[in-house]
C-alpha cells in the first residue's frame, strides 16, 4: 500500500443519518485506512487517512449516495 496522508473534504452531509449512509462505501475502500465525519461544524468536513489516489474514489462514493465532496486540504 502506498503512503497515506490526511485529506480533508467539505461535504454536503448534514446529520448522523447522512454519515451512516456513506459508511458502508467508505469502509469498503481498501485505499482508505480510516475516516471520520464532522457534521456539527459549519463546513461539514470529512477527514480521510488514505492514499492520494483515493481522492476521486472517495468523492464518487459520496456522490453515489447523493452527497457532494470537495477537497479542501
Amino acid at each position: 500500500m502506498a503512503a497515506s496522508k490526511t485529506i480533508l473534504f467539505k461535504t454536503s452531509m448534514k446529520c448522523a443519518g447522512c454519515v451512516a449512509s456513506v459508511t458502508p462505501g467508505l469502509d469498503a475502500l481498501k485505499e482508505v485506512r480510516s475516516w471520520k465525519a464532522d457534521v456539527s461544524g459549519a463546513e461539514k468536513t470529512l477527514t480521510v487517512d488514505a492514499e492520494e489516489t483515493a481522492i476521486p474514489i472517495v468523492v464518487a462514493v459520496l456522490e453515489k449516495v447523493g452527497f457532494k465532496a470537495e477537497r479542501i486540504s
